[in-house]
């Protein structure tokens, strides 16, 4: 597991069986039990707190990392991994994660 990899998760009522974006660092996966993440959703809305996917990210039809739902996740809720990020997109991420906070620093990256 890495950092901005995608990943199957198992996750409880009512968001079950999602990818998700893996935002810890890359040294938490082997210290922690629990990680933080982004849900990704096939609902598209064009604002600032998404990240749009597609067939060449590994999804199988086009879809957003929504920085608006980061939660925690365990371990063992993830099953399978689908792809990574690429180094070229992370800004994206960072940048979609500074809106979803309201952390001016990052929007303007």
């Amino acid at each position: 597991m890495k950092q901005y990899e995608i990943w199957w998760a198992e996750l409880p009522p009512p968001a079950g069986r999602r990818p998700v974006l893996l935002l810890s660092r890359d040294d938490a996966y082997g210290l922690l039990a629990k990680f933080i993440a982004a849900e990704i959703t096939t609902t598209v809305r064009d604002i600032s707190i998404e990240v749009p996917l597609g067939e060449a990210d590994g999804m199988s039809k086009p879809c957003v990392v929504n920085c608006d739902n980061l939660r925690t996740i365990s371990k063992v809720h993830l099953t399978k991994r689908i792809s990574r990020i690429p180094p070229s997109r992370v800004n994206e991420v960072k940048r979609a994660v500074g809106y979803a906070l309201a952390w001016e620093e990052l929007i303007g990256s």
